[in-house]
């Protein structure tokens, strides 16, 4: 028996196919082929970077499915299933909206994979297939299962190892689809398989992939401590709340951290009270209190300096107290504290959220509300209409945002920060080396069609 496993892309450019210049290893495909039993061949097809061989043998295939490449995860799934090969979905968009994925597929897969993969191998092996595998969220890779790493040599990924310390994310952000997925849990893997993975490959540089690898402060603190040894360099994904804790700092700084995506998202109190951003709040106490004491995240900053870590800055514009003005704040405020890199992203109504069933009601949503299947929407455009700008406008002052930071002048400006890109050549060369990378593939993304086809809709 065969699987073929497919990471799709998000869609292409105007004139030509998109090639994605900054892509990672697709670590959930990995992850899915090392719970596969080995007597099952594996291939990892990235339509990223190379054209899928639909004509080529297997019996299965399984694709990996996010919201913004539903569309093109559909097209392919429809030249496989032409040619009489059963496909079965899974990730985030089928467990949000698996009656739209079902139309499109032989089976999907609902929730985390650990706990039914085999079953679904099995199923496939005799011809019974179900329609659809319902399985709770969990820990990752229970049982110390290995991803296939194999499978990613020659497809050109970037030299860093993407792993797994958890899932999922305590707080309950409306916006956000990672809440509503894990049902507001954090899993957290055990110690010891992190540890023997580390050890198990060649590089030292690795990516926590996790939605937030600080939900849980004590269970963070325990894993650093036997971090520190390994003698990694390693940057995550992590709430600004961890600067209230020194004693987590400095762990962070002393197990080799250079720094995390954070989710700034607002400098205005009143749109992270509306979005439920608690993580930001928790610094300054109860959030009765957090008007009178608001300093617009300047302690905050001065501590991730303080500790070397370099910022991955993550902004959402577009909320119902958002101005052009407050959106050119937020640039200067991002330009001013130097930080390594920034993402501007527009407000997006992830269907399942809060958000956007909020925006349902108030008719505010565009593109018939399913901006990921409509055959005129662009890539990092509004799919809403905010309060006080048109959405025109909001598509076109985040991109003000976007090539201002890209230019060679901010480049150069940001860099002289002896505190962070400065304070080691290691963090240099990653300032240096993924600076240009991230705004030419900004420059190339913006407006790009989402899937490949634009035949009857």
């Amino acid at each position: 028996m065969k699987i073929t496993f497919v990471k799709p892309n998000i869609g292409r450019l105007e004139h030509s196919l998109y090639v994605d210049e900054g892509r990672m290893e697709p670590l959930q495909l990995g992850v899915l082929a090392g719970l596969t039993p080995p007597d099952v061949e594996c291939a990892l097809v990235d339509d990223r970077i190379e054209a899928i061989p639909y004509d080529e043998p297997t019996d299965l295939v399984a694709i990996t499915v996010e919201i913004y490449t539903a569309r093109r995860a559909y097209e392919i799934a429809a030249e496989y299933r032409a040619r009489g090969v059963p496909v079965i979905l899974g990730g985030f968009h089928p467990t949000l909206l698996p009656e739209e994925c079902l139309q499109h597929a032989d089976a999907i897969f609902v929730g985390d994979a650990e706990s039914l993969w085999r079953q679904v191998v099995e199923d496939a092996r005799g011809g019974k297939l179900r329609r659809r595998y319902d399985a709770p969220p969990g820990v990752p890779q229970s049982g110390g299962v290995q991803p296939r790493r194999d499978l990613f040599e020659g497809k050109g990924y970037l030299p860093v190892t993407l792993m797994q310390f958890g899932r999922g994310c305590r707080f309950s952000c409306d916006f956000c689809a990672i809440s509503v997925f894990f049902q507001r849990t954090n899993f957290v893997r055990p110690t010891r398989e992190i540890l023997a993975e580390i050890e198990s490959q060649n590089r030292r540089f690795i990516f926590f992939v996790d939605d937030n690898f600080l939900s849980n402060h004590a269970a963070a603190k325990a894993f650093l401590r036997e971090l520190i040894p390994m003698r990694i360099r390693w940057v995550s994904q992590a709430s600004i709340d961890m600067t209230s804790d020194l004693e987590l700092m400095s762990l962070l700084a002393e197990s080799g951290c250079m720094g995390n995506v954070i989710g700034f998202e607002s400098l205005d109190p009143r749109n992270l009270q509306q979005m439920k951003k608690a993580p930001n709040f928790l610094r300054a106490g109860h959030p009765k209190l957090l008007r009178a004491g608001w300093d617009a995240y300047e302690k905050p900053v001065q501590i991730l300096r303080d500790h070397h870590l370099q910022t991955w800055a993550a902004f959402t514009l577009g909320h119902d107290h958002d101005t052009l003005e407050s959106i050119r704040e937020t640039s200067d405020f991002a330009m001013r504290h130097r930080f390594c890199f920034a993402a501007y992203n527009i407000l997006m109504p992830y269907p399942g959220t809060p958000l956007y069933e909020r925006l349902r009601a108030e008719g505010r949503l565009l593109w018939d509300g399913r901006w990921w299947l409509h055959p005129e929407y662009r890539f990092n455009h509004a799919a809403f209409v905010p309060k006080h700008m048109s959405p025109d406008q909001l598509t076109q002052a985040c991109w003000e945002c976007r090539r201002r930071w890209n230019t060679l002048g901010s480049i150069f400006w940001r860099i002289w920060d002896f505190k962070t890109h400065l304070s080691s050549p290691l963090r240099l060369a990653a300032y240096l080396q993924y600076n240009p990378l991230y705004a030419r593939e900004s420059k190339r993304k913006q407006g790009m069609l989402l899937g490949l086809f634009r035949g009857k809709e």
